[in-house]
């Protein structure tokens, strides 16, 4: 049987294309809330990351009322990192509202997010948004989305799909893009008519499929997904079915369902709701919280394979220990595997022989987001260069490619052209849209490792790009990462303006008069392939004589600061980032000048 007062719906969609805004609007004009309540914008971006970089990182559940059916809504990350977030959460919807910008149309990130979402057999909404952009192009942009529904095999009732034009930033939705209308009202009435109730089975044995972990420091973990069938209730004494296959018994000492914006304590609840139990200390994601007495378990969550690896260790810099409270192998490897439980597509392996770990994830923001919440926890790590993840198959060495997606004024379409070809791409598409060129690649996920930099200077910061994991195909060529070597300290002290006057005519420096550093730091990028050493504390020799002609003043240009983001594609296989709570630095794996011409004189000799 289906339910008819609960409607559980997803919001999925491209990165920055207004899903947590729309969610912001359907909130304030739900008239569940005071203004205090509702202060600022992108209201469920909660977490200091999320706020600090505009994204969506972590999925977010809500529960609003409208004509009395609560509707569950699911806020889900646009971001092709966070991918693992929105295939596991997708398993708790009956519908997706697919929202596709008015301007940009359907981007990477659309096409990954709605093959997810039909393949959890979800029933589509259309919302194209911000319509109230300049340059929209609603009804292109909507023969655009209906491509997309064909090219992924949509059947004809799928095809045939509901839409509406919507402003997050006004706060209307309408049939008509041409006519404004006054409210969000018409999104809420289509999501009421045209997404299904919950297909429950209420008579059946308890079934719910942990999709999401959550945490608090007076209850501990908490298990959040859909009842499938049956009735949780509190004090019920369950079973979980694990990975392995074991059936272990635990007891729910508290259920709660969502209301509004927080959650609320219920003595039960009943099939096609989504709920969070407390009392179950060895819940996994995935796990089936079942009835003792006939456990059944559903299909565990699937979560595509990683594609990119670093190497994380303690930190052994001369500088260790200054700024972090947690600083040994012991502190990491738990820190880590408290991260699995909850980060579905992370995979975290120890590097035998070392204290060191093997981190995979989905790309470079996926794992620098998990390395800037660790080190504002205080801790403090090294961490390697990033690697793709290969295969072989047939005996043939796969890599994984990407999609890759410019779109940048047309008077830098040469250079782009020119960067991305240098790393293997090869253009699949190319259009034209008023002063934009849109330029669509394939190209290998390493060619991408320190692109997006060299890509926004080339066109002074005026590219859009965007990337979306494509497949495995055979490797490629060697793809030239950097030109350029680095500046490395020889000595420990204070860098003295004396000394980085010498050395700013010879590169880009990344500290300034007063910095610390230590051997084997590094201090800036060599304008030429290779590495210098250098000694950035030398200062000028003192003598009782004056001499007017030898004076002069020291102009120095402003260090660079690198974002973690940037320090990680920046640095060589021989180099490593030195993560603590105050500082990002650069440093030699191996610190001292003379072991490293001993280890580059044993490798040439192997």
């Amino acid at each position: 049987m289906r339910r008819d007062d609960i409607r559980n719906i997803a919001i999925i969609a491209h990165v920055d294309h207004g899903k947590t805004t729309l969610v912001d609007c359907m909130l304030r004009q739900s008239g569940r809330f005071r203004d205090s309540q509702l202060q600022g914008e992108q209201i469920l971006d909660s977490n200091e990351l999320e706020r600090e970089r505009g994204i969506t990182i972590l999925a977010k559940n809500i529960a609003i009322p409208y004509q009395g059916i609560k509707i569950n809504i699911i806020d889900t990350p646009g971001h092709a990192d966070f991918g693992g977030e929105v295939q596991r959460v997708l398993r708790m919807a009956d519908g997706a509202l697919v929202l596709v910008d008015a301007a940009e149309g359907p981007m990477p990130q659309t096409r990954y997010v709605l093959s997810q979402a039909f393949e959890c057999g979800l029933r589509p909404i259309v919302v194209v948004s911000k319509i109230d952009r300049p340059d929209a192009r609603p009804h292109e942009v909507l023969d655009g989305v209906l491509d997309l529904f064909l090219q992924l095999g949509a059947d004809d009732r799928t095809a045939d799909f509901p839409y509406l034009f919507v402003s997050g930033k006004h706060g209307f939705a309408t049939d008509d893009p041409t006519r404004p209308g006054e409210s969000i009202e018409p999104l809420m009435e289509m999501i009421v008519r045209h997404v299904p109730g919950p297909d429950v089975e209420p008579e059946d044995p308890l079934q719910l499929l942990v999709t999401t972990l959550d945490w608090s420091d007076y209850v501990g973990r908490i298990a959040i997904g859909r009842v499938q069938s049956g009735t949780i209730r509190k004090g019920q004494n369950v079973v979980l079915m694990r990975k392995d296959g074991a059936i272990m018994p635990a007891k729910a000492t508290a259920v709660y369902v969502f209301e509004d914006l927080g959650r609320r304590e219920v003595h039960e609840a009943d099939a096609g709701d989504i709920v969070a139990v407390v009392g179950l200390d060895q819940v996994e994601i995935g796990d089936t919280i079942a009835d003792p007495q006939r456990p059944r378990a559903l299909p565990r969550v699937r979560v595509d394979e990683p594609t990119l690896k670093m190497t994380f260790g303690v930190n052994s810099s001369p500088f260790s220990g200054r700024d972090g409270k947690f600083l040994t192998s012991r502190h990491l490897r738990e820190r880590l595997e408290r991260e699995l439980e909850r980060n579905v597509a992370l995979r975290v392996e120890p590097i035998p022989g070392s204290e060191q770990f093997s981190v995979a994830g989905r790309g470079i923001l996926h794992l620098s987001v998990l390395i800037e919440t660790m080190r504002r926890e205080g801790y403090e790590l090294s961490v390697g260069k990033p690697q793709v993840i290969c295969r072989t198959r047939d005996g043939v060495v796969e890599e994984p490619f990407e999609s890759l997606v410019i779109e940048v004024p047309a008077a830098h379409a040469g250079a782009v052209m020119e960067l991305v070809g240098q790393r293997r791409a090869k253009l699949n598409a190319m259009s034209h849209r008023a002063d934009y060129t849109h330029l669509v690649f394939s190209i290998p996920a390493r060619g991408l490792i320190g692109l997006r930099t060299k890509l926004l200077n080339a066109t002074q910061g005026t590219a859009i790009i965007h990337h979306r994991f494509e497949g495995y195909q055979p490797q490629e060529g060697e793809i030239v990462d950097r030109l350029t070597g680095s500046m490395v300290s020889t000595a420990a002290g204070r860098a003295a303006a004396y000394s980085l006057d010498g050395l700013q005519a010879r590169g880009e420096l990344f500290v300034g008069p007063g910095d610390m550093v230590y051997e084997g730091m590094v201090v800036g990028e060599n304008s030429r392939p290779g590495d210098m050493n250098v000694n950035p504390t030398k200062e000028k020799k003192l003598t009782n004589v004056r001499n007017t002609g030898h004076d002069r003043n020291i102009l120095l240009k402003p260090p660079r600061k690198m974002s973690l983001e940037e320090a990680l594609e920046f640095i060589a296989d021989d180099e490593w980032v030195e993560v603590t709570p105050a500082v990002i630095r650069l440093r030699k794996i191996i610190l001292k000048e003379v072991d490293r011409k001993r280890a580059s004189r044993r490798a040439g000799e192997g």
